[in-house]
């Protein structure tokens, strides 16, 4: 099974979307997420609006193409979910 399920490639970006039941929860997501972002130093683009939180993550250093690095933050994402 695909610890990064629910992630889509789109123009060589892994890009997901994840609604909360309101802003706090989304923004306590995303705490989570620049945590984990730090311990790999690799970093998300992302945006939220009240309870959604869209991601996208792409290997800059590499030509801004996906790497092992995106599928791993995937999946340290989706453990925080």
């Amino acid at each position: 099974m695909n610890k990064a399920s629910g992630w889509v490639k789109n123009e060589d970006r892994l890009y997901k979307c994840f609604t909360f039941d309101d802003f706090t929860q989304a923004f306590s997501f995303m705490l989570r997420v620049a945590f984990e972002s730090e311990k790999l130093n690799h970093h998300p683009t992302w945006s939220n609006t009240w309870n959604k939180v869209e991601i996208w993550l792409t290997t800059h250093d590499e030509g801004n193409r996906i790497t092992d690095k995106d599928w791993d933050l995937a999946a340290r994402i989706e453990a925080i979910k």
